[in-house]
């Protein structure tokens, strides 16, 4: 491997770690409580294989096609945790539920279903992630969450989800509308957050302690309200190379 490839992106990874673990402790939280996940969408693969031989572990991908190009071409060298961070079709259930470790974005019965089929044929419950669009935006994917009147809604959609055998609801994501700003995130965050307290109070029997939330341009304001995955692809990876 290019050493010139691997020295900016590992560089870039390293800073971002420190910072992360920077900002928990002086919000006083456990560095280690924090996982961050390099988003690898739109990147070959000499820059993928740069990332994770410059020191990343965890890598999250938004189209199932690609990931499984990756994972294929990587799982005999490297051990890599996967994650599916984007809107999935309900039949890319079967991948996603084989090579991924966890799904930040459930966002319908239909996909849990599938999702939670696919797992027990395989024999291996899927951690996933509740995606909740707390902005309101057309645009971004996940239950209805930015108004206290679908509140009712959600937890019986919730409800429903807790009922699919194959999944393992165990958290929460959503995706703040973009901002140069990092501050405007804030009140995004704080609502996932106060949402993901909500739930743990109603359901009692669920772990909920995976808050996703935060990228590029806003992690630090993400780890100061909670998050516990991160996900952050430019920042490291440098420009996508292709759409």
């Amino acid at each position: 491997m290019d050493p010139s490839l691997i020295t900016p992106i590992k560089s870039r990874y390293l800073r971002i770690q420190e910072q992360i673990a920077l900002t928990a402790r002086q919000s006083g939280r456990n560095p280690d409580a924090v996982r961050l996940v390099v988003v690898t969408k739109a990147q070959p693969m000499p820059v993928v294989r740069a990332a994770v031989e410059a020191g990343a572990c965890i890598l999250g991908e938004n189209y199932a096609e690609d990931a499984l190009e990756k994972i294929l071409a990587l799982r005999q060298e490297f051990a890599v945790e996967w994650h599916m961070i984007g809107h999935v079709q309900s039949r890319k259930a079967k991948t996603i539920a084989t090579h991924f470790a966890l799904m930040h974005s459930l966002d319908s019965i239909k996909l849990a279903g599938r999702l939670s089929g696919a797992a027990e044929e395989i024999g291996r419950p899927l951690p996933v992630l509740v995606q909740l669009n707390v902005s309101g935006e057309e645009s971004k994917s996940g239950y209805p969450a930015w108004s206290d009147e679908q509140l009712p809604a959600l937890y019986a959609e919730i409800e429903q989800l807790l009922a699919f055998k194959g999944i393992q609801v165990c958290g929460l994501m959503t995706m703040p509308p973009f901002s140069d700003d990092p501050q405007t995130s804030r009140p995004y965050f704080q609502r996932l957050r106060h949402l993901r307290d909500g739930l743990a109070r109603h359901f009692q029997h669920v772990d909920w302690r995976e808050l996703s939330m935060g990228m590029s341009g806003d992690y630090p304001v993400a780890v100061e309200e909670g998050a516990t995955l991160v996900r952050v692809g430019t920042a490291i990876m440098g420009a996508r190379t292709y759409a």
